[in-house]
């Protein structure tokens, strides 16, 4: 499987205050790649890294088969990037900013870049200035976009914009996927939002990498189980426990949150005389949640 963005072994420490430790990651070529972790996990860090803004302490970057930061010349003009921060000038009208930026790029789409400027609404002669957040966020989209980009980063795209704003800004990416086949990583910590669309998903927490793996795949396999007899020490599930805890208080019947669940994987409840009484899915929010909580030191050690 191509792969169009690759991170091994990658750390980055900023003084004692964050680091990233040992990120892996790998996003294969034409997927819709979900980063999701809460703010301050290390998401923008990881991508600032990756688009070459930042040399890591260890590890070795690939971006579109070629080194970052070695190879970073060739590879921009290969990538659409909106930041989280704007990238704009605020003293140029929108047709304006849009000649500045398309002179970077020889493979600029003007008629393209004409056709989004009519499905997001955006006014080529509004100065940037005087535009709301959410006809900024599409401005950025737009510039990506026109440059027909192989794969397209999204740091926090939708984040503080209306519904109306961040169903056009994902309806044009989602309309440019379908046309090209490009890849796409958007980082995001509004978990629903991603749900819809992506086909891969990673997880982010305080600068490590908990989870990668196909969306399905994390949905299907992040359970909650209802525990008849519950045996006191699970150390031989073939499964992750993520929880487990007393159900309301009634009888001996216990909650399991698990990780990697299968069907099969009732025989190992046989094996130690306990009975499942129920399996109920979770969405990917509440999975997201548990994911995090577990992985988190205070609930670790019961608090």
């Amino acid at each position: 499987m191509n792969k169009a963005i690759e991170l091994n072994g990658v750390s980055w420490k900023a003084g004692r205050s964050f680091a990233l430790k040992d990120v892996s990651l790998s996003v294969p070529a034409g997927s819709i790649y979900g980063f999701l972790g809460p703010n301050g996990a290390g998401k923008t860090t990881t991508i600032r890294l990756f688009m070459g803004m930042m040399k890591p302490d260890s590890g070795h970057i690939r971006v579109l088969g070629r080194d970052v930061p070695r190879d970073m010349k060739s590879i921009l003009t290969r990538v659409g990037y909106v930041p989280e921060r704007p990238h704009v000038y605020p003293a140029l009208t929108v047709a304006e900013q849009v000649r500045y930026h398309s002179s970077f790029y020889k493979n600029w789409d003007e008629g393209w870049c004409n056709e989004l400027l009519g499905s997001l609404r955006l006014d080529p002669e509004r100065k940037i200035s005087r535009m709301s957040k959410g006809e900024t966020g599409k401005l950025l989209l737009l510039l990506a976009l026109s440059q027909r980009p192989e794969l397209l980063v999204l740091d926090e795209p939708t984040d503080g914009l209306d519904p109306v704003v961040r169903r056009d800004v994902l309806t044009a990416v989602l309309d440019y996927v379908s046309e090209v086949s490009a890849t796409v990583f958007i980082s995001s910590h509004l978990v629903h939002e991603l749900e819809r669309f992506c086909d891969w998903v990673a997880v982010m927490d305080d600068g490590q990498l908990l989870v990668e793996l196909p969306m399905q795949q994390f949905k299907n396999g992040i359970k909650r189980l209802h525990i008849a007899d519950a045996p006191e020490s699970a150390d031989e599930a073939p499964f992750t426990i993520l929880d487990r805890h007393r159900a309301n208080g009634i009888g001996s019947l216990e909650t399991w949150i698990v990780r990697g669940w299968e069907p099969p994987m009732q025989y190992y409840f046989d094996s130690v005389g306990a009975t499942v009484r129920n399996v109920m899915d979770l969405d990917l929010e509440e999975g997201f949640v548990e994911l995090l909580r577990s992985s988190r030191p205070s609930h670790k050690n019961g608090g």
